[in-house]
C-alpha cells in the first residue's frame, strides 16, 4: 500500500528505506542536465509549515519541489495567526482549504508532525520535530556515506557531539544500524542520554573512541539555543576535548577517515577550518544529496488516506 507520510525513520521497512536511497541517485543525475526540471509533481501543492527557523532543510525541501515542478507556498509563521494564539487545528483546516497536496513541517515540539498527518488527507514530511526525529536528513547521510561505502554492512561510525538534544543523532543512528553498520557516540557525559539505543556504544574519551578505526566521523553542531544549563565549561573548551583541532584532523586524514556535518558548521567549536577544505570531508555532498533524497521522498508518498510513516 502507498505510504502517505514520512514521520520517522522507525516506521519505514528496511526495504523502504533502500528503495528511496536507490531512487535517490537517478533525481541526483537530473543536477547535470541542462533542464534541471521534471514533470513528476506537476500541478501538485507543496507548503512549507516552518515553525522553527532554518535555512539548509528549508532551502532544499524547496528547491527539490520545485525541481519536480510543484507549486511551493511558504506559510510565514510570525506574521500569521498562530502570533495571535490560534490553534494548529485551526491552521491545518485553514490550509486544507488551500488543497495542498504536502506539508513540510518542522516544529520544536516532538511528535507534531504526526499530529498533523492524522488531521490531514495531505502527505505530511516531518522536516524536524524537537529532540525526536529528523527522517530526511538521515536518508541523505545515509545516501552520502554509501556513495563511498555501497556496502555498509559492518562499517563503523562515530556520532561526536550534542546527542542529548539531537534528534539527528536519533534518526541518523537508526538508518546507519538498519543498514548494517556499527555506530558509537562520542560527546560529554552531560550531553549522553542515559538510555542509549541497542547496539549504541558510548564514549566519553575521544582517543578511545576513535581506537574503533571509524571509517566515517559525523559531527553534531552543538545547539546553544536548546541547553537550558551550562552542559561543559566553554566552547573553546568542548572544541580541545572533542572538536576536530588541526592536530587531531592530521591523524583523520592519515587514517582515511570522512567526516559528515550535518550544519550549520560551527567553526572552532566541532571542527577547525581546516576541515572545510579536507579532501575526505562530506558536508558539501551532504547539501546537493539533501535535494535528490527530498525529490525522492516527494515523489515516493501518495496524499490520500494510505499507511503513515
Amino acid at each position: 500500500m502507498p505510504r502517505k507520510d514520512l514521520l520517522d525513520i522507525h516506521s519505514l521497512q528496511t526495504e523502504e528505506i533502500i528503495a528511496l536511497l536507490d531512487q535517490a541517485a537517478p533525481f541526483k543525475e537530473i543536477f547535470t542536465r541542462s533542464v534541471k526540471k521534471v514533470p513528476a509533481l506537476k500541478g501538485k501543492g507543496v507548503l512549507m509549515l516552518f515553525y522553527e527557523p532554518s535555512t539548509r532543510t528549508h532551502s532544499s525541501f524547496e528547491v527539490a519541489a520545485k525541481r519536480l515542478s510543484a507549486d511551493v507556498t511558504n506559510f510565514d509563521v510570525p506574521s500569521s495567526s498562530i502570533t495571535k494564539g490560534e490553534s494548529v487545528r485551526e491552521t491545518i483546516e485553514t490550509l486544507q482549504a488551500m488543497r495542498t497536496d504536502y506539508i513540510i513541517v518542522r516544529h520544536g515540539r516532538s511528535g507534531l508532525p504526526a499530529a498533523i498527518a492524522k488531521m490531514t488527507n495531505a502527505s505530511v514530511i516531518n522536516a524536524g520535530d524537537g529532540a525526536h526525529a529528523h527522517p530526511t536528513q538521515a536518508l541523505l547521510d545515509a545516501f552520502t556515506l554509501r556513495e563511498i561505502h555501497p556496502d555498509l554492512g559492518g562499517k563503523r561510525i562515530l556520532i561526536i557531539g550534542d546527542i542529548l538534544h539531537s534528534r539527528v543523532a536519533r534518526s541518523t543512528t537508526e538508518i546507519f544500524q538498519r543498514l548494517g553498520a556499527e555506530v558509537a557516540w562520542l560527546a560529554p557525559g552531560s550531553l549522553l542520554p542515559a538510555y542509549p539505543p541497542e547496539g549504541v556504544t558510548c564514549y566519553t574519551d575521544y582517543d578511545t573512541a576513535m581506537n574503533r578505526k571509524p571509517c566515517a566521523i559525523y559531527l553534531l553542531r552543538v545547539q546553544m539555543e536548546r541547553q537550558d544549563v551550562q552542559y561543559f565549561p566553554s566552547l573553546r573548551e568542548y572544541h580541545r576535548v572533542y572538536g576536530v583541532t588541526e592536530e587531531r584532523l592530521k591523524r583523520i586524514a592519515d587514517a582515511g577517515i570522512h567526516i559528515m556535518h550535518p550544519g550549520p558548521v560551527n567553526r572552532g567549536v566541532e571542527l577547525c577550518d581546516a576541515v572545510m577544505d579536507y579532501p575526505l570531508s562530506l558536508i558539501n555532498q551532504q547539501v546537493e544529496n539533501g535535494i535528490a533524497v527530498r525529490m525522492s521522498v516527494l515523489y515516493s508518498l501518495k496524499p490520500g488516506n494510505h499507511v503513515s510513516a
